[in-house]
C-alpha cells in the first residue's frame, strides 16, 4: 500500500509540472504583451495574467483556495502585506489571497537569470542583490516608491523558509523600518496550508487539499518613530505566532 501510494504521488507530481509548463508557456505571449505598456501598467498586467495561469493551476490540482477575513480588509490604500513564508507555493498563493488591488513583491535578482522566466520576474517584482549593500538601499527607494504610487507591497520579515517547528523563525526590520518611514500600515497574512500543499523539501511534493489565507487584523504604524521599529517587529510577530498558534497550523511541532 506504502508503494502504491508513493507511486500516485510521483504520477501526481509529473502532471503538475507538466502542467505548469503547459500553463506557462499558453501565457507567455500575453505576457510579452504587456512590453506595449508603461512599467506600473506592465506589472499590474502581468500579476493579473498569473493569477489566471494559477487559478486554472489550482483547479487542475485539486487545491481549494479560501480567504479567511478577521477584519474588513480595504484594497483602495495601500498596505504593507507581511506573511509567514513556508512553500515554494506562497508566491501563487499571495497572487490568489490579494485581487483587485496593485502589488509588488521583492524578489531575489538571481531569478532574472532563468530563460522565459526571469524574463517575467523582472518585469513583475522589484529586484535585489541581498548581498549587495548599495542594491538593496536602492530596492528600499523602490519599495517606497511603489507606496507613493498607492501600490501596497509584500515582504517576507523572516527572509527566508522558515524551517523550524516553531510557528515562525525570527523577524527582519526591513519591512517594519519602511512602515514607519512611509506611515503605512501593516496587515498581517497568515499562509495555513502551503507547507502541505507544495513542502520546502523538494519542488516534487506538491498535493491536493485546501489553501487558506488569513487577513488579521491591520497593524496600524501611527506614532511609531524609526526608533521603535523593533516594538513594532515584535508586535506583530507576537500577532502573527499566536494566531498561527490558534489555527493550529500542521508543522507547529512545539
Amino acid at each position: 500500500m506504502q508503494i502504491l501510494k508513493k507511486l500516485l504521488h510521483f504520477i501526481f507530481n509529473v502532471y503538475a509540472a507538466i502542467t505548469l509548463l503547459l500553463v506557462f508557456f499558453i501565457l507567455f505571449p500575453f505576457v510579452l504583451f504587456s512590453m506595449f505598456f508603461s512599467p506600473k501598467r506592465r506589472s499590474d498586467y502581468i500579476y493579473n495574467t498569473c493569477r489566471i495561469g494559477f487559478d486554472v493551476l489550482f483547479v487542475l490540482w485539486g487545491i481549494n483556495h479560501k480567504n479567511i477575513f478577521e477584519s474588513v480588509h480595504d484594497p483602495s490604500k495601500p498596505v504593507i502585506f507581511v506573511f509567514n513564508h513556508i512553500s515554494y507555493i506562497d508566491a501563487m498563493v499571495i497572487l490568489k489571497a490579494v485581487r483587485n488591488q496593485s502589488i509588488r513583491g521583492l524578489g531575489k535578482a538571481e531569478i532574472a537569470k532563468i530563460p522565459l522566466l526571469g524574463f517575467v520576474y523582472k518585469n513583475a517584482v522589484i529586484m535585489v542583490k541581498r548581498e549587495d549593500a548599495e542594491d538593496r538601499a536602492r530596492s528600499v527607494v523602490d519599495l517606497k516608491a511603489a507606496i507613493n504610487d498607492n501600490i501596497s507591497i509584500i515582504l517576507a520579515p523572516e527572509g527566508t523558509f522558515n524551517m523550524t517547528p516553531k510557528p515562525l523563525t525570527r523577524f527582519y526590520d526591513g519591512a517594519f523600518r519602511i512602515a514607519i518611514q512611509t506611515q503605512t500600515p501593516i496587515k498581517p497574512l497568515l499562509f495555513l496550508d502551503t507547507y502541505d500543499r507544495l513542502n520546502y523539501n523538494s519542488l516534487f511534493s506538491v498535493k491536493p487539499g485546501k489553501s487558506r489565507v488569513v487577513f488579521l487584523d491591520e497593524v496600524s504604524v501611527e506614532g511609531y518613530t524609526i526608533d521603535d521599529v523593533a516594538t513594532l517587529r515584535q508586535k506583530v510577530y507576537d500577532i502573527m505566532e499566536a494566531a498561527l498558534i490558534r489555527y493550529n497550523a500542521s508543522w507547529i511541532k512545539e
